[in-house]
């Protein structure tokens, strides 16, 4: 099994519009630096998917009929769920989605879901079994109901011990709880949202995590491996001027990066 990272930019993506700074600039012109909405996709057995938000605009292409197992939504801001608009309206099979317990929804989504087949809400730390793997609901904070997800494969007799993989994003930092929850399960792959630079959270309120916020969960948590996701172009423009502070241990995502299950 395989988390393929669809897109690791904000809901901005880069290049920005109109945005004439230098990471914008360098993304036009090297398509490795763009950065598309943040999204992500494990393969499970069969040629099927699991994907984690339905944000991209080529999903059909992508994953053609009968290749998605379910969708699990972190949220319904619509730069996280605005495939499924489309989506919703194709013949076939329903295709079952996950998210947390939000009863506005986005826009008409349950009123006109067509193929799609929303489940009962998530609860957070109630783990489920879904296509090989063990996923572990944990609440975020932002500003709409929101979940990431812990993953762990179902390991057969015989096998070496999984990986537990943790995908955080719309976040402000951890919550308590789900902190908690994270000290007593160890990871060993944390990818997290991060969209600014340090300083950040002392200018004004945030939405997403500052790259200090960060530094404190992982001295908390120590996973082997951090992995900053959801950049805004402010935030790579700072990384392009300390490149030195990162590394295998603490990295930046990239769109189409894979890691193992």
């Amino acid at each position: 099994m395989k988390l393929t990272l669809l897109g690791t930019g904000n809901a901005a993506t880069i290049p920005v519009y109109g945005c004439d700074c230098k990471a914008c600039q360098r993304a036009r012109c090297q398509p490795q630096f763009q950065r598309k909405h943040c999204s992500a996709a494990i393969s499970v057995a069969d040629g099927k998917y699991l994907l984690i938000d339905a944000n991209a605009k080529d999903l059909q292409q992508g994953f053609p009929a009968g290749s998605i197992e379910s969708v699990l939504l972190t949220h319904y801001h619509m730069d996280h769920v605005s495939a499924l608009f489309d989506l919703r309206w194709g013949e076939g099979e329903a295709i079952p989605v996950f998210g947390p317990s939000d009863p506005n929804g986005c826009d008409d989504l349950y009123k006109h879901s067509g193929i799609l087949a929303f489940k009962p809400p998530l609860q957070p730390q109630s783990s489920f079994k879904l296509a090989g793997l063990t996923i572990t609901p944990l609440s975020l904070a932002h500003s709409k109901p929101t979940l990431g997800y812990v993953f762990e494969r179902i390991a057969s007799s015989g096998d070496e011990a999984p990986r537990r993989l943790a995908y955080l994003t719309d976040t402000a930092g951890l919550p308590r709880d789900s902190l908690a929850w994270l000290k007593l399960h160890p990871i060993d792959t944390l990818i997290i949202d991060c969209g600014y630079p340090p300083g950040e959270s002392k200018l004004r309120p945030l939405n997403h995590s500052c790259l200090e916020q960060i530094l404190e969960i992982r001295e908390q948590l120590r996973p082997r491996h951090v992995v900053l996701t959801h950049i805004g172009h402010h935030f790579e423009r700072w990384i392009m001027e300390h490149g030195d502070r990162f590394d295998e241990s603490l990295s930046i995502a990239t769109d189409g990066q894979e890691f193992e299950l």
